[in-house]
């Protein structure tokens, strides 16, 4: 088994989450009449759709913080962290699309494992330079 295998399960179950979070907002478009570009109109599908974009958003930093932890710190602890995310991030998207007042508990989750990440990253890299 190679070091990549973890963190490659997290971007692919990553990119699952981010197909599925689309998914959802094509049915609450048909769902509540909503035609695109639109992209308000009905709160729920606002709800929807902001989960995505949000998720989106976070991905985007949340990916390269993953493989740098996963490079430079340990890719199980960083894969480990990347399942927190995940988790976070689905109970974040369950939650605001129920009642937005309790996305919280999930979006600090998410948030305490991508910071694990940037720090682990960063303290492996700056071991990395310094015993070079």
């Amino acid at each position: 088994m190679t070091w990549t295998q973890w963190p490659a399960l997290i971007t692919w179950l990553t990119l699952m989450l981010l197909l599925a979070l689309a998914y959802d907002v094509g049915r609450a478009r048909v769902r509540f009449g909503i035609r695109a570009p639109a992209t308000s109109g009905n709160e729920q599908f606002e709800r929807i759709f902001r989960v995505q974009m949000n998720t989106l958003e976070n991905a985007v930093v949340f990916l390269p913080a993953l493989w740098l932890a996963a490079w430079y710190w340990k890719p199980t602890w960083a894969s480990a962290c990347g399942a927190v995310w995940l988790l976070g991030r689905v109970w974040y998207a369950r939650a605001y699309a129920r009642d937005p007042k309790t996305r919280s508990g999930g979006f600090g989750l998410a948030s305490v494992a991508f910071v694990a990440l940037t720090v682990g990253g960063a303290v492996g890299w700056v071991r990395a330079l310094l015993l070079t």
